[in-house]
């Protein structure tokens, strides 16, 4: 059946019915790929009912997480981490975050029923966090199909299972680029993503823990990425809102384009930024250097894997590097993109089993970008008009794989 009527995904607990009282779109659905199941939803319309949508799809994931995280990271550094710390963290670092990604923050407050002031809490904790991570980017000769490749490893903290409240947000923005983000329950920042221009992004983490407290005046990566795949139709223009904007902290990325099959590695120390492009004599990695290929894997021996198999990459190839080079006890994800043909490759962590020994599931994002024709099976749709209810059946499994939740079709006229 075609739908082409406003809906909105709310998370139906077993025996529960949940009806939303806000104008939003969206449906939520699985990916289903070696035995493995990863939510995915996918929200349309202004920001602040793309979060909302969001927010109501995973409303129980969310609440968890959120909550999850705030006593996990305050429990590690009670004084870092208070709430005073992360109300003050919001302040300082809000006037450099856009309205519109400050209206999906409150449309995933209102859509989760968790406090606003608590979204925002959590959204700061990556600001004061420190991290490593690695990110391969490679095309044209050095891969079978002449595709792009990017990678992206994220290597966190494994003991907040985060990877167990998993969320895969594809939106479809009245203005802007649709794109991915491949995120956590009501996480409306971005650790990595890839939008339907081709736009990929991946980043590495480089201020050591002795700088703290961090400098918060400034645009952080995780909404610059939004904010970039939302935009960007190219590799300069992504490059070219990273020059303009006021950085901080110290990180690596490796942007890609997968249109055009060409990528970057980016050193942004604020305020210093370093662009490489391939086979660059100034590359901090010289002369350990290639034509189309360009990473950063914090000298965890990508080079070698990469130069054997140079002009037969394909995902598989790719994948087994990125499993080779995680940090170990913290590998919380990883991901491959194809950002030619828009297909990508996801392992999170499950449980306390890291992302690299886990399967990859296979996803393509142009199964999602027509809204009338979804992209998967879907477990939650209403129609908020009230003409229409209807909720499909099917069990759904979290990511850690025991709790699941059950959906009932309901019809209403």
């Amino acid at each position: 059946m075609k739908l082409n009527i406003k809906t909105m995904l709310c998370a139906v607990l077993p025996g529960a019915l949940l009806v939303c009282d806000a104008t939003a779109e969206g449906y939520r659905s699985v990916i289903s790929d070696a035995g493995r199941d990863i939510p995915v939803c996918v929200v349309k319309g202004t920001p602040y009912e793309m979060g909302y949508a969001f927010g109501k799809l995973f409303q129980g994931e969310a609440k968890d997480l959120i909550y999850t995280m705030l006593a996990a990271v305050k429990q590690e550094s009670p004084e870092e981490f208070s709430t005073e710390a992360l109300d003050k963290a919001w302040v300082t670092n809000s006037p450099f975050i856009t309205d519109r990604l400050k209206e999906e923050i409150k449309g995933v407050a209102a859509g989760t029923g968790v406090p606003l002031v608590d979204v925002q809490r959590v959204h700061m904790i990556p600001l004061l966090s420190d991290y490593s991570c690695s990110s391969l980017c490679l095309w044209d000769k050095a891969t079978k199909s002449g595709d792009l490749y990017l990678t992206r490893n994220l290597d966190w903290v494994m003991g907040i299972r985060a990877h167990d409240r998993a969320a895969l947000v594809v939106y479809l923005p009245e203005e802007g680029t649709p794109h991915l983000n491949v995120s956590f329950a009501g996480y409306v920042g971005s650790n990595t993503g890839m939008s339907a221009a081709g736009i990929a992004l991946s980043e590495m983490g480089d201020s050591p823990g002795r700088e703290k407290p961090y400098s918060l005046e400034g645009v952080h990566f995780t909404m610059l990425f939004r904010e970039i795949m939302y935009d960007a139709d190219s590799l300069e223009a992504a490059l070219d809102m990273l020059r303009e904007v006021v950085r901080i902290k110290k990180y690596h990325y490796v942007f890609g384009s997968g249109r055009e099959k060409k990528g970057a590695k980016i050193k942004a120390h604020a305020p210093d930024l370093d662009i490489w492009y391939d086979n660059d004599e100034k590359d901090e990695f010289y002369p350990k250097v290639v034509e189309d290929l360009v990473y950063n894997d914090e000298g965890r021996g990508a080079f070698p894997h990469l130069q054997k198999s140079y002009g037969k990459h394909d995902e598989n190839t790719i994948i087994e590097i990125a499993k080779a080079i995680p940090i170990e006890g913290h590998n919380v994800l990883d991901v491959v993109y194809n950002a030619s043909s828009l297909e990508f490759w996801i392992s999170y962590a499950q449980g306390e089993t890291e992302a690299y020994k886990m399967p990859f599931v296979h996803g393509d994002l142009t199964t999602f970008l027509d809204y009338s024709k979804p992209g998967g099976p879907i477990l939650a749709r209403v129609d908020v008009d009230g003409k229409l209810i209807v909720i499909a059946e099917a069990e759904k499994s979290t990511n850690d794989g025991n709790r699941k939740e059950r959906f009932k079709q309901l019809d209403k006229k």
